[in-house]
């Protein structure tokens, strides 16, 4: 497996377990909120419910979110080069390696760190369409283009 092969399936794998452990996280609500629906009643029960509510909206909200990054890596072909900057480009440059893809955590592959950014991020919009040996700042630090996968 290539390089730009094994960070897009570390993501996929993050991205999945995110979502395994909402939809747990929400079963798990819906089944609390069931079984308390059966033994309470008054005030407390109201706000008890009314909190597992609101924690369930988040909860489903983060999990649409983690569908929808899901759905962007699905969409990747990494067995495409590129020679500008799109979406799937592996991009080394003189101090940093990002994947154009979705906003994800730094992850570490063979010593190396690896930033996932969304090509709406202000790095992404820098870098999306450019070519190697393209220069760029970001935060008073100059960065060069090196190689596009």
């Amino acid at each position: 497996m290539i390089f730009k092969q094994k960070i897009h399936q570390q993501y996929l794998q993050l991205v999945q377990d995110k979502i395994d452990v909402f939809q747990d996280m929400i079963s798990s609500l819906t089944e609390d909120s069931k079984n308390d629906a059966k033994g309470s009643a008054g005030d407390k029960h109201e706000t008890a419910l009314s909190m597992m509510h609101i924690e369930q909206e988040k909860l489903t909200h983060k999990l649409k979110e983690s569908i929808e990054q899901k759905t962007i890596l699905d969409k990747i072909d990494t067995s495409q080069i590129h020679n500008k900057v799109a979406v799937g480009s592996l991009v080394k440059t003189n101090n940093l390696i990002v994947y154009i893809s979705v906003a994800l955590p730094k992850i570490t592959i063979e010593t190396q760190n690896i930033f996932a950014i969304s090509p709406q991020s202000p790095l992404g919009s820098q870098l999306m369409g450019n070519q190697a040996g393209f220069t760029f700042e970001v935060n008073n630090s100059k960065f060069t283009i090196e190689t596009i996968e």
